[in-house]
């Protein structure tokens, strides 16, 4: 059996190492068209930082390290031209020496991978904007700054790789700016999650035009200016296109495969394509979402690896299949961390979901153990059945092992009110009795017994003020006068009982404390003393980092419009 692979970095060199491990006699060629196979590019970002200081460590494996250990011809410098299906045959080029030639295989996997998305708008191809996909555009970024000594860059994106950019430029003593079109950084979050990830990212020195059109780039003053629309340029010495990716696939195209979502490959749940023999893997591919079942591009280190051991396994006579992708992800942002898993409730809204949530801000570990740090959980589940749909978390220590949880429980098809049975491991250093997760799980226990009823954020402008609802904030006198919601009266929860008689007993009320544990207390008083009480989900501290976010980006909106 000959087995040919398009693409030797993450899916590609696990299907080949996966094959010889199953079949030691089979043929095996990769073909790479850039110099490197089986590098980290997750870890591109850390490199241009200084964070990882040798190259050689971006690279996991090299051909001939390959080769001696699987026996495995891994030629870079090579580029696919075509594919012929009928005579199962590859066209190649060597792009060091010109010479073009066919391969022929038994078994074909395009594992392509995704380019980064280049806006069709004036001055892409200047010298000073770069794009950053691959090891050869970090080296090109690298020199760059290591010859010039830039001052300033404008990052045009918010994902995943600008974030971690932003970081490391802001490392090197850079002034950074990120332009993006979307009103906020990291879409796999809610907005209102991602106002902590603002916070975080602007305490670092990093300037956030959220909401902006990039029309353009043009060369001034030995540097660049940014063109935007319906606002001033930005002027930097270099800018790094970080808008995102899409899958590469004019190969199967042009070989006639089907495609899906923006050009995707479409494969069944054994990663095959609708042409025989031929398989797919990667950023190239279209998969189903785990939780919605829906066709989905989710461009992921994990994800890309599974799938291509699935191949290895079917192409070698068994029988694997990927379940769908999950989008669980996790991202070091300046001293925080941010991760999620499943669907945000933005998009389970869009799916026609019938969602709720529970926000919950919990110590990384037990309260009395000297460093403890809060973290902030949003937990999304479908009503009426409490189907776990997904979760959100941004915090410090913790929050990896956290989203972990919780993504096996989605995986593994759990409610959300089973996560208060969960059995974790605790002690002072690295937990609490209550985890966190356990405590999301008891609160939405409550919810489905009908002994919490919530009020939310976006409800806050609309409870009453005419005097038909009271509006009533449990925290300490001090806290209440450090900043409140217009309205509310303040009576400490611990005075509540002896002043029930200040509230109406015919009206509902809206309760609020700092982080949503002295409301609830306090809802509980109220409901037992025949009230009818909401407790806000989140919390004040929560209320006010999305507000105050999001007034910075109406302001930075507002003082950036030409009028």
């Amino acid at each position: 059996m000959k087995v040919v692979i398009v693409g030797g970095v993450a899916a590609g060199a696990t299907a080949a190492a996966r094959i010889r491990r199953l079949d030691e006699n089979a043929e095996i060629v990769v073909f790479e068209r850039s110099g490197y196979i089986s590098y980290a590019n997750c870890g591109l970002p850390y490199y241009i930082g200084g964070v990882i200081e040798d190259p050689e460590d971006l690279t996991l494996q090299t051909p001939e390290s390959f080769y001696s250990r699987f026996r495995i011809k891994m030629k870079i410098h090579h580029e696919v031209t075509a594919i012929d299906p009928g005579s199962k045959k590859v066209s190649v080029k060597n792009l060091e020496t010109g010479e073009a030639f066919e391969e022929s295989y038994d078994k074909l996997i395009l594992s392509p991978g995704a380019r980064a998305a280049q806006p069709e708008i004036p001055g892409v191809g200047l010298e000073r904007v770069f794009t950053m996909r691959t090891v050869e555009d970090t080296f090109r970024i690298k020199e760059y700054i290591s010859q010039y000594r830039p001052k300033s860059a404008v990052l045009a994106g918010g994902g995943f790789i600008g974030l971690e950019l932003a970081e490391n430029l802001r490392e090197l003593g850079m002034k950074v700016t990120i332009v993006q079109r979307p009103r906020q950084l990291m879409s796999p979050f809610d907005s209102d999650m991602a106002s902590f990830i603002h916070n975080e990212v602007r305490r670092h020195g990093v300037e956030l035009k959220l909401g902006y059109t990039v029309e353009g780039f043009e060369e001034r003053d030995s540097g660049v200016d940014v063109l935007l629309k319906d606002s001033k340029p930005l002027h930097a010495d270099m800018v790094i296109l970080a808008i995102g990716v899409v899958p590469d696939t004019h190969l199967a195209k042009a070989a006639g495969l089907e495609l899906g979502i923006k050009g995707s490959i479409v494969v069944n749940e054994r990663m095959e394509t609708s042409v025989s023999d031929i398989y797919a893997a990667g950023d190239a591919v279209q998969v189903k979402h785990y939780v919605t079942g829906t066709d989905a591009l989710i461009s992921l280190a994990g994800p890309a690896n599974k799938q291509g051991r699935i191949i290895a396994d079917n192409i070698c006579g068994g029988d694997s299949c990927y379940l769908g992708s999950q989008g669980s992800s996790v991202i070091k942002v300046f001293d925080l961390t941010a991760a999620v898993t499943g669907i945000n409730e933005t998009n389970a809204k869009k799916a026609g979901l019938d969602t709720d949530t529970v926000i919950l801000s919990p110590m990384n570990h037990a309260g009395y153990y000297p460093g403890g740090k809060v973290m902030t959980i949003k937990l999304v589940f479908e009503k009426e059945t409490y189907r776990l749909l997904g979760a959100q978390i941004v915090g410090y220590e913790g929050v990896d092992k956290r989203i972990d949880v919780l993504a096996v429980s989605i995986h593994a098809g759990l409610k959300a009110t089973q996560l208060k049975d969960l059995e974790l491991a605790y002690a002072p250093p690295y937990s609490s009795a209550k985890d966190p997760v356990n405590m999301a799980g008891f609160m939405v226990d409550n919810i489905s017994k009908g002994r919490l009823k919530q009020w939310h954020l976006e409800e806050a402008a609309l409870l009453p003020r005419d005097g038909s609802a009271v509006l009533l904030d449990t925290r300490t006198a001090e806290e209440f006068a450090r900043g409140h919601i217009d309205g509310f009266q303040n009576i400490p929860v611990d005075e509540l009982r002896e002043r029930l008689g200040e509230i109406e007993r015919d009206k509902p009320v809206y309760v609020i404390c700092q982080s949503g544990l002295r409301s609830y207390i306090a809802v509980r008083i109220l409901e037992g003393n025949g009230y009818e009480a909401y407790n806000f989900s989140g919390g004040f501290r929560f209320y006010d980092a999305v507000m105050n976010d999001r007034c910075l980006i109406e302001t930075a909106a507002a003082c950036g419009m030409d009028g």
